[in-house]
Protein backbone atom coordinates (compact mmCIF):
# COMPACT_ATOMS: atom_id res chain seq x y z
CA UNK A 1 0.00 0.00 0.00
CA UNK A 2 2.69 2.15 1.01
CA UNK A 3 4.86 1.14 -2.42
CA UNK A 4 1.53 2.25 -4.51
CA UNK A 5 0.90 5.50 -2.99
CA UNK A 6 4.63 6.45 -3.69
CA UNK A 7 4.33 4.99 -7.15
CA UNK A 8 1.18 7.28 -7.64
CA UNK A 9 2.73 10.53 -6.35
CA UNK A 10 2.44 12.89 -8.79
CA UNK A 11 6.17 14.23 -9.44
CA UNK A 12 7.16 10.50 -9.68
CA UNK A 13 4.59 9.44 -12.50
CA UNK A 14 5.68 12.72 -14.63
CA UNK A 15 9.04 11.28 -13.95
CA UNK A 16 8.08 7.46 -15.60
CA UNK A 17 6.27 9.50 -18.22
CA UNK A 18 8.74 11.05 -19.41
CA UNK A 19 10.91 8.10 -18.76
CA UNK A 20 7.87 5.95 -21.34
CA UNK A 21 8.42 8.77 -24.00
CA UNK A 22 12.20 8.97 -24.62
CA UNK A 23 12.29 4.84 -24.11
CA UNK A 24 9.51 5.18 -26.92
CA UNK A 25 11.10 8.15 -29.38
CA UNK A 26 7.89 10.08 -28.69
CA UNK A 27 7.70 13.28 -29.73
CA UNK A 28 6.25 14.91 -26.67
CA UNK A 29 6.63 18.69 -26.01
CA UNK A 30 5.59 20.99 -23.27
CA UNK A 31 5.21 24.29 -24.90
CA UNK A 32 8.08 26.49 -24.24
CA UNK A 33 5.95 29.05 -21.26
CA UNK A 34 4.86 26.31 -19.67
CA UNK A 35 7.92 25.18 -17.99
CA UNK A 36 8.87 28.82 -17.39
CA UNK A 37 5.67 29.10 -16.01
CA UNK A 38 6.17 26.13 -13.80
CA UNK A 39 9.45 27.17 -13.12
CA UNK A 40 8.15 30.35 -11.77
CA UNK A 41 5.14 29.44 -10.33
CA UNK A 42 7.81 26.80 -7.97
CA UNK A 43 9.90 28.78 -7.01
CA UNK A 44 7.63 31.06 -5.66
CA UNK A 45 5.70 28.33 -3.24
CA UNK A 46 8.54 27.11 -2.08
CA UNK A 47 10.28 30.69 -0.94
CA UNK A 48 6.08 31.44 0.47
CA UNK A 49 5.92 28.20 2.14
CA UNK A 50 9.35 28.34 3.42
CA UNK A 51 9.15 31.44 5.01
CA UNK A 52 5.59 30.46 6.17
CA UNK A 53 6.77 27.59 8.16
CA UNK A 54 9.82 29.59 9.54
CA UNK A 55 7.25 31.93 10.99
CA UNK A 56 5.31 29.07 12.41
CA UNK A 57 7.95 27.61 13.94
CA UNK A 58 10.24 30.40 14.79
CA UNK A 59 13.77 30.99 14.77
CA UNK A 60 15.53 29.46 17.44
CA UNK A 61 18.93 27.98 17.78
CA UNK A 62 17.81 24.83 16.64
CA UNK A 63 16.51 25.90 13.83
CA UNK A 64 19.34 28.78 12.56
CA UNK A 65 21.96 25.84 13.33
CA UNK A 66 19.80 23.25 10.78
CA UNK A 67 19.79 26.49 8.22
CA UNK A 68 23.02 26.72 8.50
CA UNK A 69 23.97 23.00 8.53
CA UNK A 70 21.53 22.83 5.41
CA UNK A 71 23.54 25.58 3.44
CA UNK A 72 26.88 24.72 4.60
CA UNK A 73 26.23 20.95 3.19
CA UNK A 74 25.23 22.61 -0.11
CA UNK A 75 28.48 24.16 -0.13
CA UNK A 76 30.52 21.20 1.07
CA UNK A 77 29.07 18.54 -1.21
CA UNK A 78 29.86 20.10 -4.43
CA UNK A 79 33.70 20.95 -3.22
CA UNK A 80 34.70 16.63 -2.44
CA UNK A 81 32.73 15.83 -5.55
CA UNK A 82 33.89 17.71 -8.04
CA UNK A 83 37.80 16.59 -7.07
CA UNK A 84 36.44 13.06 -6.81
CA UNK A 85 34.82 13.60 -10.60
CA UNK A 86 38.00 15.78 -11.89
CA UNK A 87 39.49 12.46 -11.65
CA UNK A 88 37.78 10.84 -14.75
CA UNK A 89 36.02 13.84 -16.18
CA UNK A 90 37.18 17.36 -17.55
CA UNK A 91 36.52 20.49 -15.04
CA UNK A 92 33.23 21.43 -16.87
CA UNK A 93 31.49 18.27 -16.62
CA UNK A 94 32.61 17.41 -13.08
CA UNK A 95 31.79 21.15 -11.84
CA UNK A 96 28.34 20.85 -13.60
CA UNK A 97 27.98 17.21 -11.85
CA UNK A 98 29.62 18.35 -8.45
CA UNK A 99 26.87 21.69 -8.50
CA UNK A 100 23.75 19.04 -9.50
CA UNK A 101 24.91 16.98 -6.56
CA UNK A 102 24.99 19.99 -3.90
CA UNK A 103 21.51 21.46 -5.26
CA UNK A 104 19.16 19.44 -3.33
CA UNK A 105 16.14 17.92 -5.39
CA UNK A 106 12.27 19.39 -4.81
CA UNK A 107 11.40 16.33 -6.19
CA UNK A 108 13.06 14.41 -3.89
CA UNK A 109 12.08 16.69 -0.79
CA UNK A 110 8.33 16.07 -2.19
CA UNK A 111 8.22 12.51 -2.26
CA UNK A 112 10.14 12.03 0.97
CA UNK A 113 8.00 14.46 2.54
CA UNK A 114 4.68 12.65 1.26
CA UNK A 115 6.36 9.56 2.37
CA UNK A 116 7.01 10.80 5.99
CA UNK A 117 2.79 11.74 5.97
CA UNK A 118 2.03 8.20 4.66
CA UNK A 119 3.96 6.82 7.82
CA UNK A 120 2.42 9.36 9.89
CA UNK A 121 5.87 11.01 10.86
CA UNK A 122 5.96 14.65 11.70
CA UNK A 123 8.90 16.72 10.74
CA UNK A 124 9.44 20.25 11.19
CA UNK A 125 8.39 22.52 8.99
CA UNK A 126 11.13 25.07 8.32
CA UNK A 127 12.61 21.79 6.68
CA UNK A 128 11.10 24.03 3.47
CA UNK A 129 13.16 26.70 4.33
CA UNK A 130 16.47 24.67 4.36
CA UNK A 131 15.22 23.45 0.95
CA UNK A 132 14.73 26.77 -0.58
CA UNK A 133 18.35 28.10 1.24
CA UNK A 134 20.17 25.05 -0.29
CA UNK A 135 19.08 25.60 -4.07
CA UNK A 136 21.95 28.35 -4.47
CA UNK A 137 25.32 27.58 -2.96
CA UNK A 138 25.90 24.58 -4.82
CA UNK A 139 25.11 26.38 -8.64
CA UNK A 140 27.45 28.96 -7.66
CA UNK A 141 30.15 26.73 -5.89
CA UNK A 142 30.16 24.62 -9.11
CA UNK A 143 30.56 28.18 -10.89
CA UNK A 144 33.50 29.07 -8.72
CA UNK A 145 35.27 25.60 -8.99
CA UNK A 146 34.77 26.18 -13.03
CA UNK A 147 36.39 29.52 -12.61
CA UNK A 148 39.57 28.51 -10.42
CA UNK A 149 40.11 25.37 -12.29
CA UNK A 150 40.09 26.59 -16.28
CA UNK A 151 42.82 28.39 -17.86
CA UNK A 152 41.05 27.87 -21.35
CA UNK A 153 40.11 31.32 -21.40
CA UNK A 154 35.99 29.58 -22.63
CA UNK A 155 34.93 30.88 -19.54
CA UNK A 156 34.29 34.73 -18.85
CA UNK A 157 33.21 34.69 -14.93
CA UNK A 158 32.42 37.94 -12.94
CA UNK A 159 29.83 39.31 -10.35
CA UNK A 160 27.44 42.00 -11.06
Amino acid sequence: NLIVSNILNPPVLFFFLGMTAVFVKSDLEIPAPVPKLLSLYLLFAIGFKGGVELMKSGVTQEVILTLVAAVLMACVVPIYTFFILKLKLDTYDAAAIAATYGSISAVTFITASAFLNELGINFDGYMVAALALMESPAIIVGLILVNLFTTDGKQDFSWP
